[in-house]
């Protein structure tokens, strides 16, 4: 396990089309921290791999910027992602996070920079945090990676985070592993921001619907969790212990519709977010969301969706992005 105490030299590995949000709010936990104790003990750089500024989702670019080489010592080095990052990596930038690895450098990701550590082979069997947008997507590419839905994930040496403000209470973890609770606490109501103890850990990537009823919350986990292989409705009233009748009762008047419909919609809504922001054949997302025919595939995407999966991958739409 690293000390993560000692990790005060940080990096800031920005690529093109980067959050902004997710790289500002990492960098402030750490001036802050400073601000607080009123000394220098984390330091940072900006850097991109050739020294040219990366010009960030926003339209803005941060200054100064540097090479990576030019850099001096680092013991962590943050990868900045955000929108498009598979056009964003470069094997370039692969084999340098691989010599850093090498050299004993811990390395992290905000938002999709962790498809950049898990494209070099770095987060292989790590836990990891995404951003939830991408997390269906980039679990089917790289199976050796156990991605989780945990706002962050501090795995050994490897550091990873949604977008947002994850990367803020990822850093808190920081500095409180070397100031303790109560100076992160400062930190963070500097910020205007409460903090309970381990509310981000426990936090999901993905937001989920809020359900007032709580069997109807747990079926909902439940459908979340099987896309793959769906779950029989019988099979699924019987593992949360009431009747197929009253499963159909709370889904008609909490959500109206039925809960196989709604099963359904989720399993087409993953489909879309593997269509969009993952390279496997149509035929694959297809399996991959519970669909053994792609006929079946194909009719039920178009009647939800107005077109069927082979226009929504060909179509015009955004590559790769968050959000943010």
């Amino acid at each position: 396990m690293i000390d993560l105490s000692a990790l005060t030299r940080i990096g800031f590995l920005t690529l093109p089309n980067h959050s902004m949000i997710a790289c500002a709010n990492a960098l402030e936990a750490l001036r802050m921290a400073n601000y607080v104790t009123e000394t220098d003990t984390y330091a940072w750089r900006i850097v991109t791999h050739d020294g040219a500024p990366a010009v960030a989702s926003n339209g803005l670019t941060l200054s100064p910027t540097m090479a990576l080489h030019e850099a001096g010592p680092l013991d962590l080095l943050l990868v900045c992602g955000g929108i498009d990052v598979r056009h964003a990596a470069s094997p370039a930038v692969a084999d340098t996070l691989r010599r850093l690895a090498r050299r004993g450098v811990a390395l992290g990701a905000l938002c999709t920079g962790s498809f950049v550590l898990a494209e070099a082979g770095l987060l292989d069997f790590y836990r990891c945090a995404v951003h939830w947008e991408n997390l269906a997507a980039i679990r089917e590419e790289f199976p050796d990676v156990a991605f989780v839905e945990d706002a962050f994930v501090i795995d050994r040496d490897r550091l990873t985070c949604t977008g947002g403000i994850a990367p803020l209470d990822m850093m808190l973890a920081l500095v409180e592993a070397r100031g303790g609770r109560g100076l992160a606490d400062r930190v963070s109501e500097q910020f205007i921001v409460r903090r309970d103890g381990a509310r981000a850990s426990r936090s999901e990537a993905r937001p989920r619907p809020s359900l007032p009823d709580p069997t109807l919350a747990r079926a909902v986990r439940l459908m979340q969790g099987a896309i793959e292989q769906p779950s029989d409705i019988r099979h699924l009233a019987h593992r949360l212990d009431v009747s197929p009748r009253h499963l159909e009762r709370l889904f008609r008047r909490h959500l109206g519709t039925s809960p196989a419909a709604y099963y359904l919609g989720l399993r087409l809504e993953r489909a879309r977010e593997l269509l969009r922001l993952s390279p496997l054949p149509v035929t694959d997302v297809g399996l991959a969301c519970g669909f053994q025919s792609a006929a079946h595939f194909s009719t039920a995407y178009a009647r939800r969706f107005g077109r069927p999966p082979s226009a929504e991958r060909h179509g015009e739409r955004k590559a790769s992005a968050s959000p943010e």
